[in-house]
């Protein structure tokens, strides 16, 4: 006879609780801090959390065990308490809904080992399967009603957890991958490779959670649909992508906008919706009131040659050696207009389609392209290797964007001095994503500095010292920029970095997307003006849920109601409108601004090259 979980999975769809980690750090508990452990030694505040889900109306809630197995927990040095923790993570959630007095399932949520898989990492096969049984074993000792492995972005190490609870139980199992916006894992399988893979594997529901935010989990799961098989699809998005301040990774997706998404998941034929990072108690009740009123109806739907050489234009002067202003420095000098265009660097090895697309971008005028630096807490290609290859191959000036987040003080000052010596000395200085917010959410971050001590470090360079003060010799002649968002949720808070920034030694200014100068213009005068030339971000919009997508779940982007119902009312004419709305704003920007920094959406150099040649 099926599990009660199985049955009523069966009968309608099921709304899941949200983030766990959110909340609790919300309540003050540290990122760095085990939260598994406070299943011990703060049990009130655990128990707090999945009492206010139940009563936002959620039908499960997920055990505070997602890293609570003895590779994780050992970090901590709780790697023999593995059995302890996920009991009473059990319990405690058994005990509040037992005073809910509803019908709710608690579901025992496993993650991830938080190691990679040999031959990656070290982790054996057989080692992952022991550290999976025992975490399985106690959550099954525990009482759970149903597991929920979730979070997993390598379907081998995934497998292995499936393989060791099935082992033991024959309680229903929830298998959950994470995706990236492209709608594939991280070691690049499909959404529809990842559900047939699934669909045989002994469980009761399959789906995806975490890593993206509702959009991209939709288009997964109407990919999943038809490979799944039959078996009922789970969704778990994050509230999109975290924006980091300070410390504090903010999520941006607002409760209507996340069960809007849920409504059409259900619609889509999902059957247990929910939320992970960033999603709260306000965001689950918004999803009751929207899936109450649903029905269960179920729809079946070749490499450039790099010569590297010595810098082509020097003038000794004493004992320094002055390089001849970058393209970038002259064209802000001489106060004429500039328009730069970012290039994301490939996901592998070749450059060819990058190239190309910049061959196409020089053909419409172009001089100056910025190149990301791992956008997002991705992999890609180096940022450095990337400029040089393009800089080689079209012969563009390159603005190299340089982020905190990889290199502790020492890789800083080592890469910057080796792109000083390769030329590339057009630096826009960020702080960078955290990982988390990527495909590598176990990678550890950096931050020895942000953004701003990293302007202080290339003004010291330019002034011939290392960050301590001591000589590097010849002195630099970087030409530093500094990365501005008009749109921050605290705009007092971004107004002082702003002036820091301006501080330390930034020479120009860089926007996030603006889709609005007035907003752009009252920023800068809250902060005084700028001293410095401004480049504006302009990122054409392709479409209404592209529109939607960025405003709800991208940090640092905020989209105008009536610009999204513009594109909402041109229907299939949406790019069009998308591209004519950019060509408006560049003209706008032009009589009031220094520059333009263009950005293609979906690697769409041709959309760029159209708004490219209304200015000419």
């Amino acid at each position: 006879m099926p599990h009660a979980f199985s049955r009523r999975l069966d009968a309608g769809p099921l709304l899941c609780d949200g983030a766990m980690g959110t909340m609790l750090y919300a309540r003050g508990v540290s990122l760095d801090a085990c939260f598994d452990v406070l299943n011990l030694h703060q049990p009130k505040v655990v128990q707090a959390i999945h009492a206010d889900y139940i009563a936002a109306g959620a039908d499960c809630i997920e055990t505070n065990t997602f890293g609570a197995n003895r590779f994780k927990l050992a970090v901590h040095g709780l790697a023999d308490r593995v059995r302890e923790i996920n009991t009473r993570g059990v319990r405690l959630a058994r005990d509040v809904r037992e005073s809910a007095g509803r019908d709710v399932f608690v579901l025992g949520s496993i993650g991830p080992l938080g190691k990679y898989l040999a031959p990656l990492g070290t982790v054996t096969a057989e080692e992952a399967r022991v550290a999976f049984r025992e975490q399985a074993e106690a959550l099954l000792e525990g009482g759970v009603d149903a597991f929920v492995v979730e979070t997993f972005s390598d379907f081998a190490e995934i497998a292995l957890a499936l393989e060791a609870v099935r082992s033991i139980t024959d309680l229903p199992i929830v298998a959950e991958m994470a995706f990236t916006n492209e709608g594939v894992t991280f070691t690049g399988r499909s959404a529809v490779d990842v559900a047939r893979s699934l669909a045989g594997r002994g469980v009761q529901a399959l789906g995806a959670n975490c890593s993206v935010g509702s959009s991209t989990l939709h288009e997964v799961l109407e990919q999943m649909l038809p490979a799944a098989g039959g078996i009922p699809l789970a969704v778990q998005p994050n509230a999109g992508l975290p924006s980091r301040i300070d410390e504090r990774l903010i999520y941006l997706s607002s409760p209507a906008y996340m069960a809007e998404y849920a409504g059409r998941m259900v619609d889509a034929g999902a059957r247990l919706v929910g939320g992970c990072c960033g999603t709260t108690p306000q965001h689950i009740a918004a999803m009751r009131e929207v899936l109450d009123r649903k029905t269960s109806v179920r729809r079946e739907t070749r490499r450039p040659v790099v010569s590297v050489s010595t810098p082509a234009v020097r003038e000794a002067t004493g004992l320094r050696t002055l390089r001849a202003p970058t393209t970038l420095e002259r064209r802000l000098r001489d106060r004429e207009f500039v328009v730069t265009v970012e290039l994301d660097p490939p996901r592998g090895h070749t450059v060819e389609k990058l190239v190309q697309g910049a061959k196409l971008l020089k053909e419409r005028g172009v001089e100056i392209v910025d190149i990301n630096d791992g956008s997002l807490g991705r992999v890609r290609m180096a940022v450095l290797a990337t400029a040089l290859l393009v800089r080689e191959a079209t012969g563009l000036d390159v603005n190299m964007h340089f982020t905190c987040r990889d290199r502790n003080l020492m890789g800083i000052q080592a890469d910057l001095l080796g792109a000083y010596a390769l030329d590339v000395r057009n630096i826009l200085a960020m702080t960078g994503d955290p990982p988390r917010a990527g495909d590598y959410a176990d990678a550890t971050a950096v931050f020895d500095v942000d953004g701003i001590g990293l302007i202080e470090i290339i003004r010291r360079m330019n002034e011939g010292l290392d960050a301590t003060g001591a000589s590097i010799g010849e002195p630099t002649s970087f030409f530093v920029g500094a990365a501005l968002n008009p749109a921050a949720a605290e705009v007092g808070r971004e107004v002082e970095r702003f002036h820091r920034k301006l501080e330390a030694g930034a020479r120009w200014v860089q926007t996030q997307p603006v889709y609005d100068l007035a907003a752009l213009d009252s920023f800068l005068e809250r902060a005084g003006g700028s001293p410095q030339p401004v480049l504006v971000g302009v990122l054409p919009l392709h479409s209404f849920r592209h529109a939607e997508f960025l405003h709800n779940e991208v940090p640092g982007i905020s989209i105008p109601e009536p610009v999204r119902r513009r594109l909402k009312d041109a229907g299939d004419g949406a790019l069009r409108v998308g591209i004519e709305m950019a060509q408006e704003l560049v003209r706008e920007v032009r009589g009031r601004y220094a520059g333009a920094y263009l950005m293609p959406s979906f690697g769409r150099f041709e959309v760029v090259a159209e708004v490219l040649d209304a200015m000419h």
